[in-house]
């Protein structure tokens, strides 16, 4: 029987399946898992990199590295991962007005695969290249390969499509898993270049089955949903030579007087990394378009960006101040047998393999009960748990000053880590779909992401202005600052939910 117009469009052929779902998402499962094994493979060797040979880095690691200070490196970290994110909402656009979703994707990763062969070169200058290829790349595949899974499907109510965006999620965690085992030991006790090469490696491998596995995708994800029209494309180029131009002339007379360091670089990236998601919210806030609900809702979902930046403020310091201190005053031996201290990386993918599932059935279980967690509580708790993770994180610190620390550590601050991501992330993208006003539906899932942006940039400041983060009084500060966060949802939780207009 030949497939419907509208199975056709979904990209559903009617004929062979994967697991049960159109064969288009075993092509985006692996396209997907090779972007975050080259993503997160760079990450867990990025810091250790940028540190070894350095004041900072373990005096028996490897050397080879950029020899930076932990404070600069954590800063190039944080500015980094704040761009990826930041870089979504244009990738989006791109996929929107441009590209379409399909051609997007095919151009990131040809980006992100360029972007770690820089890295794979030696050299400080081509190095930050290749960081930015990276950072460009993921913000125009990630804004788009999801919206690819969701059309493979038959609408919102297709029954298949929860389970779709599951198995999709797991590709992204058997990458990350993967990732610090295979790149991380490369890189940190063969050759840092090789290590990266093979993250460039895995995104081609990514790339070559997506341009194979296209036809499986369906026409929509080939289609531009709103194309620019001519006079928009006319200023939107004008507009970005401008800015290009405005940016080249200041950055040359910086550089031609002696000027620039690396501050003038990241200052600007962090500052609009928290400018940006603000002015977001507080336009979609002011829009006199909005009805009082939708004002009301937006006014509830403030808190919850607020406290999911802080919650990656601390999160994402899991590869940066966790990783470090894992590298340099962490025992990577159990009982006589060594290994990488990038292996730490793939800590957090494991576990949520393992914990999601169970925190699913937890969900399940209670909501038959009629004893479910409301979204505030879910909140309140991450933000508790992320807190105690670097309260937790105080105790070897202090140890470590008599020698090197039990890994064990390390295994219990990702674990807290997990649970809060497990008790934040996927409802926090729930509850963006539940409040967004109808004018601002896609747009603020992307301004969801951008909380990422917004913790990772107040790190970044942090360690720019001279904050000593591997210092016990920052890690307690941040560990305060979570846990009086947590409780403050908890404490305004009916005003929240008031202003949500939800029984919550």
């Amino acid at each position: 029987m030949a497939p419907s117009p509208t199975q056709a469009a979904a990209g559903d052929t009617g004929g062979k399946t994967f697991f049960g779902h159109p064969r288009g998402l075993a092509t985006l499962f692996m396209t997907e898992m090779w972007e975050r094994f080259s993503f997160y493979g760079m990450r867990a060797l990025l810091v250790v990199y940028l540190i070894a040979g350095g004041p900072d880095a373990d005096s028996s690691a490897v050397g080879g590295g950029l020899a930076m200070d932990l404070a600069t490196a954590t800063a190039i970290y944080s500015v980094y991962n704040a761009m990826v994110y930041l870089l979504t909402m244009p990738g989006g656009w791109f996929g929107d007005r441009v590209w379409g979703p399909r051609k997007t994707v095919a151009v990131a990763a040809g980006v992100i695969m360029a972007g770690h062969l820089c890295l794979a070169l030696p050299g400080q200058s081509v190095f930050f290249v290749g960081l930015a290829f990276v950072a460009i790349g993921s913000g125009l595949l990630k804004a788009n390969i999801s919206a690819m899974v969701g059309d493979l499907y038959n609408g919102p109510d297709d029954p298949r499509r929860d389970g779709g965006f599951t198995v999709f999620y797991m590709g992204i965690n058997l990458g990350s898993f993967c990732a610090p085992l295979v790149i991380g030991t490369v890189g940190q006790t063969v050759n840092w270049h090789l290590g990266f090469a093979l993250a460039a490696v895995g995104m081609g491998l990514g790339l070559v089955q997506f341009l194979l596995g296209s036809r499986h995708l369906g026409e929509r994800s080939n289609l531009v949903p709103s194309p620019l029209s001519d006079k928009e494309r006319s200023s939107v180029v004008r507009k970005g030579l401008i800015w290009l131009a405005a940016a080249a002339v200041f950055y040359g007379i910086v550089v031609g007087t002696g000027h620039f360091t690396l501050n003038w670089a990241m200052v600007p990236l962090t500052v609009l990394g928290l400018v940006l998601p603000v002015g977001m919210l507080v336009r979609i806030k002011r829009d006199r378009d909005l009805s009082r609900a939708e004002q009301g809702k937006m006014s509830g979902y403030i808190w919850f960006f607020a406290a999911a930046a802080i919650f990656w403020m601390i999160y994402d310091q899991g590869a940066s101040t966790v990783q470090a201190f894992g590298d340099t005053k962490t025992d990577t031996s159990i009982l006589g047998w060594s290994f990488p201290s990038t292996w730490f990386q793939s800590i957090n993918p494991l576990l949520i393999i393992l914990l999601a599932p169970v925190f699913a059935a937890i969900w399940v279980a209670l909501a038959r009960r009629s004893k479910e967690p409301s979204t505030t509580g879910k909140f309140s708790f991450a933000l508790v748990v992320t807190g105690l993770s670097f309260f937790a994180f105080l105790v070897p610190m202090a140890m470590a000053q008599d020698g090197k620390v039990s890994p064990m550590w390390l295994v219990l601050i990702f674990l807290l880590h997990t649970i809060a991501e497990l008790c934040l992330s996927p409802v926090g993208l729930s509850v963006t779909t539940k409040l967004a006003p109808a004018k601002y539906a896609s747009q603020l899932m992307g301004v969801w992401f951008l909380a990422v942006t917004a913790g990772d940039s107040i790190t970044g400041l942090l360690a720019i202005g001279g904050a000593d983060l591997s210092g016990r009084g920052i890690v307690a500060m941040e560990a305060t600052l979570a846990v009086l966060a947590g409780f403050a949802v908890y404490m305004y939780r009916k005003k929240i939910a008031a202003q949500m207009e939800t029984a919550d």
